[in-house]
Parts: structure tokens; C-alpha cells; sequence
């Protein structure tokens, strides 16, 4: 297939280009070309333009048509109206990435489906992922607009440490210092490498029962973020780190840029059916455990110690964090 990819070099996009290319699809890539991290594989055409100017990407693709669009970044409502303007007529199916964390908080129920309610009042790039399906489904019921809305949850690479403060609870970790760990530690986490994701992704793409629907795409491994980060710290040739768990709300009181994220996300369990998907692609299956992906991180890391930069910030903030658990009453 003749498959356009907008955005090609972040984590799930990446790992996708590879994943079609590897099947022998025909890749075309489209982005600002600024990424080193994530090079495209050999023989994947690379179009250079910055999608948020529409003259910029008419020039670029000039009357072209593909079996398939992939949005990688959409990120507002007015983001997905320009995506319909620019590729109405022009592909057989638009796959639209939207985001897991736009599934009701708190959920009310276990595990997430795709027909759970898509609410998050936490979290605005939640909330603004919502209202670009709204507008992508609004397009597809008025005018047969084909698009494909995808959902993944946590999804990581070899650059991406999912913990709370990244490289810097690692540093903690080696320091023999405590890690601040939100909650208790006790609630459920999907972790889902992006090379098993891509598997599913690019399964999905030109399946003409896919238009008009929603899917989830994660791993069915469910840790508690205890066990994440004993695997990290095991990753990182640490026993036995110290963890001090801390309410979700009092770190977010205190640190409002990682807060709506927590809040909207990762301070509860989240637990996914990919039946869906996998009734569709049934060849689906993650296989990457998280203790593999966890070791893939650190020594990925360590192979490049300018990554290994220490957030002075937040180091401050777990210390004060650890004293406030810690104080007498």
C-alpha cells in the first residue's frame, strides 16, 4: 500500500514507519525533519514541511493520493479540522492517533473498553484529543470522511523512562537516595513496548472495518508502579531501592507541570480488553516483557551520558517531598 505517515520519528510513529516498511509497504514520511533519534529506514521517501501550513504541504504533496494516512500529531481540534481539509478525497483511510488517557477518570469500571466513556477532567491534552475525534467522527458520519481512531496508552522506546522524575529517579536510584513513588505504589499500570504496538498499528491499516472505529493497543502486562520501578532500578544494577510513596495530590500540589498528568492519568489503574484489536489483527500479540524494556532504557542511557541530564528541580522537590512524609506528627 501507498501509506503516508504525518509526524515518523516519535516513539509509536517511528516504531510504525519501520514496522511498514519491514512489510513492504510504500512509506512516505512528512515532517519538519527534525529529528537524529529515530532515522527512517532505508528506501522510506522523506517529505519536509511543517503540517500546521497548509500551502507548505499542498506544495509538498502537490495531487498525491495514499491508501492510507497516519496522524501522529494532531493535538487540538482545530489540528484535525485542518486534517480533513487537507486530505478529504486524498486517502482511503486516515488513522487518527488519539490517546488511552482519554478514557474516563476515575474509571468506573475494569478493564478499559472501547465503548468506556471518553472523559478526563484532569488533564487538557486529554481533553483536547477528545475534541479531535469529535470532529474527525462529526466529519466521518457528515461526508463519509474515513477515518480510524487509535488509542494507545503507555507507550515507550529505548529513549523513554517511565518514571516520574525519568533519568533523574534513576540518578536517585545509583545515589542510594529515596524515589518518591505516587500513591502507594499498589495501582496498575500498562506499559507497552512501541516495536508490539507497531505489530497491531500497522495490522489495522487498510482493513476498510476499521473505518469508523475505535481501538485500543496495549500490552497485557499489568505491573503496579512498585514493580516498574524495582525493574528499573534492577535495570540499573540497584537492589532494593527505596521507594516512599507519596499521595498523587500532594505531588501535584507541588509540581504543576508533571500534576495534570498524574492526576489524569497515572494515579489510577488502568487495565485494557484488546479484544477488539485483536479480533481484527489477530496476529496481534506484545511480546516485549517490561524487565527486557526496562534494561533496553538504562543502557541506552549509558551508552550516552550527555542523555543524562539531572533535573536539579525535581531533585529538590523529592528530597522535600521525603522529609514532609517522613516529619512526626
Amino acid at each position: 500500500m501507498k501509506l503516508l505517515f504525518i509526524g515518523g520519528t516519535g516513539v509509536i510513529s517511528a516504531a510504525a514507519v519501520a514496522r511498514a516498511a519491514e512489510l513492504g509497504h510504500r512509506v512516505t514520511v512528512l515532517n519538519r525533519g527534525r529529528s537524529v533519534d529515530r532515522p527512517a529506514p532505508a528506501g522510506t521517501e522523506i517529505l519536509q514541511a511543517d503540517v500546521r501550513d497548509p500551502a507548505a504541504v499542498r506544495n509538498v504533496l502537490g495531487g498525491r493520493e495514499f491508501d492510507a494516512v497516519a496522524d501522529f500529531i494532531s493535538f487540538t481540534p482545530e489540528h484535525a479540522g485542518a486534517a480533513v481539509e487537507q486530505f478529504r478525497g486524498r486517502t482511503g483511510q486516515f488513522v487518527f492517533i488519539s490517546s488511552a488517557s482519554a478514557y474516563q477518570k476515575p474509571p468506573a469500571r475494569l478493564p478499559i473498553l472501547e465503548s468506556t466513556p471518553l472523559r478526563n477532567p484532569y488533564w487538557q491534552y486529554s481533553r483536547d484529543k477528545i475534541a479531535c475525534e469529535d470532529v474527525l467522527l462529526q466529519a466521518y458520519r457528515e461526508e463519509d470522511f474515513p477515518v480510524t481512531v487509535v488509542r494507545p496508552s503507555h507507550t515507550y522506546d529505548r529513549t523513554k523512562i517511565a518514571l516520574l522524575g525519568g533519568w533523574t529517579d534513576i540518578h536517585r536510584m545509583r545515589a542510594g537516595l529515596p524515589v518518591v513513588v505516587h500513591g502507594d505504589g499498589a495501582s496498575l499500570w500498562t506499559v507497552t513496548h512501541s516495536s508490539d504496538f507497531a505489530k497491531a498499528f500497522v495490522g489495522l491499516i487498510g482493513r476498510y472495518q476499521a473505518v469508523g472505529e475505535s481501538y485500543t493497543i496495549t500490552s497485557e502486562e499489568f505491573l503496579t508502579w512498585d514493580v516498574i520501578y524495582r525493574q528499573f532500578a534492577q535495570a540499573a544494577g540497584v537492589a532494593g531501592p527505596e521507594l516512599v510513596h507519596v499521595a498523587s495530590e500532594t505531588i501535584a500540589a507541588m509540581d504543576p507541570v508533571r500534576g495534570p498528568w498524574l492526576l489524569g492519568d497515572r494515579s489510577h489503574s488502568v487495565v485494557f480488553d484488546n479484544s477488539k484489536i485483536k479480533a481484527l489483527v489477530p496476529e496481534f500479540s506484545a511480546t516485549i516483557p517490561f524487565s527486557f524494556g526496562a534494561r533496553e532504557v538504562v543502557q541506552w542511557y549509558d551508552s550516552r551520558p550527555e542523555l543524562q541530564v539531572v533535573d536539579d528541580g525535581f531533585m529538590d522537590m523529592s528530597d522535600r517531598l521525603v522529609d514532609w512524609v517522613r516529619r512526626p506528627f
